[in-house]
């Protein structure tokens, strides 16, 4: 599958607004897969409701949290402020501004503890079980900057780099939430920038996708197996909904 075709119609069907293909189909996912995988309560149909009309007709004893239905919105923007700089290269400014996108107009916003629009100010962890211990706040900066600083001077990137860096990027855990929506969008970006077919990592998945995370320093292949799978099934949605060719005039 042409890479640079995924791209260029995700780019174009932005700006058209174009919907029912590749762009309706990734921001809708995206959203409601990245964000189920960290709890929101949402449901594929609300999610792509919401995309179509920033509404959703709820059951009547459902209880929705306002942050998923926030976070949900935010998401959208987020993968749209990633198509805009796909190409640009990754950087601190753009990780912040990331997070940014996602949490604003969230009660964490409002809460200083989360820092959002900087990075941590308080220990975090991943998990409850078999805990993975992260960067503590006082060097959170300095790690970035040196992942950033060795990730950006590889001459070729490789699907193999693009999940190196998500992994230490968890294990730094930068933020103080919103930091695996953020890894995610990332690897999307890096992927189609480098020419890599790009994934969504589905909520189905999730047990698998946290068992990578958890193993990666003793055996990386469970992480690089879970997303060469997923990349097999979004290449599979592309290769349905791009069989098209369009002169351009």
């Amino acid at each position: 599958m042409n890479i640079n075709k995924i791209k260029n119609e995700l780019i174009k069907q932005k700006q058209s607004k174009f919907k029912g293909n590749i762009y309706h189909y990734s921001q809708v996912n995206f959203a409601y897969n990245s964000n189920k995988i960290e709890g929101s309560r949402l449901t594929s149909e609300q999610t792509e409701a919401i995309f179509d009309t920033s509404s959703f007709i709820p059951k009547s004893d459902e209880l929705i949290k306002l942050d998923d239905l926030t976070e949900s919105k935010n998401h959208f923007k987020l993968f749209d402020y990633m198509l805009d700089n796909v190409d640009e290269l990754l950087t601190k400014d753009m990780i912040i501004e990331m997070n940014k996108i996602l949490k604003r107009n969230t009660s964490d916003e409002e809460n200083p503890r989360y820092n959002v629009g900087g990075f941590k100010i308080v220990p975090n962890m991943i998990g409850l079980v078999n805990v993975i211990n992260t960067t503590t706040p006082e060097n959170v900066e300095k790690e970035i900057e040196e992942l950033l600083n060795d990730y950006n001077s590889k001459t070729k990137i490789t699907l193999e780099d693009i999940i190196d860096f998500h992994y230490k990027f968890e294990k730094i855990h930068p933020f103080g939430d919103g930091n695996g929506r953020i890894g995610r969008i990332i690897m999307f970006k890096e992927c189609l920038k480098n020419n890599i077919m790009p994934f969504i990592i589905l909520d189905d998945d999730k047990s698998y996708y946290m068992r990578g995370l958890k193993e990666y320093e003793n055996d990386k292949m469970f992480l690089i197996d879970t997303i060469k799978h997923e990349q097999d099934l979004f290449e599979k949605t592309c290769e349905e909904l791009l069989n098209f060719e369009i002169e351009e005039k």
